[in-house]
């Protein structure tokens, strides 16, 4: 789940300047922390930042974002490496003062410095083509709970497996396997013959009890996947 950020010169919450200069270093950093952001009951974040954003275009457009949903260059979506699906964020491009309202449908970027990487209408919409990268005021303003999914099951006997995606290209199955193994581990691909077409199910663990397997498959719902048990078939 989300985490607050650190203090610092790429990313640190928005105090103003005479407290950060007079609060103790080691006990800012505590108080900081625990109000840059807050995690409600509902999974939803608050808070505001400072983050370095980049975009993403042509090469995504129209393939499965990591929430499963279709990416639309022209839109006004967002990635994050850790924030819930469904978090909408006011982000405004402090070099100007253009700002758009976003929302979290997929999971980057994965380059050093970077915190946010915004479609290309929502770059456009704050002026930052460009340039290509923007330094930029982040603050939450609520979630779509729309994103939360449900934990679905396909009856059988163990061991049990989560699947997080099916997909008929090899490389969106590789591309979400990949942005998983981020904050999972044994992330694999398994491939499977259906009615004779071929399919790449992006599976996650081997779990013996299914207790264990729905613990885990109701934090990826709850994150905004939409997951399904099922038990663990030959790879074919």
């Amino acid at each position: 789940m989300w985490s607050g950020t650190r203090i610092s010169a790429v990313t640190y919450c928005e105090v103003p300047l005479v407290v950060r200069r007079v609060i103790i270093p080691v006990a800012a950093s505590v108080l900081f922390l625990a109000s840059c952001a807050f995690t409600g009951p509902d999974g939803s974040v608050s808070g505001v930042y400072y983050w370095t954003a980049s975009y993403y275009a042509e090469k995504f457009h129209g393939r499965p974002t990591a929430s499963g949903e279709v990416f639309d260059m022209y839109g006004r979506t967002a990635a994050h490496k850790t924030l819930p699906f469904g978090t909408r964020l006011h982000v405004t491009n402090t070099a100007n003062g253009r700002s758009v309202v976003v929302t979290v449908n997929d999971r980057g970027p994965f380059v050093k410095g970077r915190q946010l990487d915004l479609s290309y209408g929502a770059a456009r919409e704050i002026g930052m083509i460009e340039t290509g990268t923007a330094r930029v005021r982040v603050r939450v303003i609520g979630r779509d709970m729309r994103y939360v999914k449900s934990v679905r099951f396909r009856s059988g006997k163990g061991p049990f497996t989560i699947q997080a995606g099916s997909f008929s290209d090899r490389d969106n199955a590789y591309r979400l396997r990949n942005v998983l193994s981020r904050s999972y581990r044994n992330v694999y691909v398994q491939k499977v013959i259906v009615g004779g077409a071929v399919y790449y199910r992006v599976c996650i663990g081997k779990f013996y009890a299914k207790a264990a397997a729905e613990r885990t498959a109701r934090r990826l719902a709850e994150e905004g996947y939409g997951v399904m048990v099922i038990t663990y078939g030959k790879r074919t």
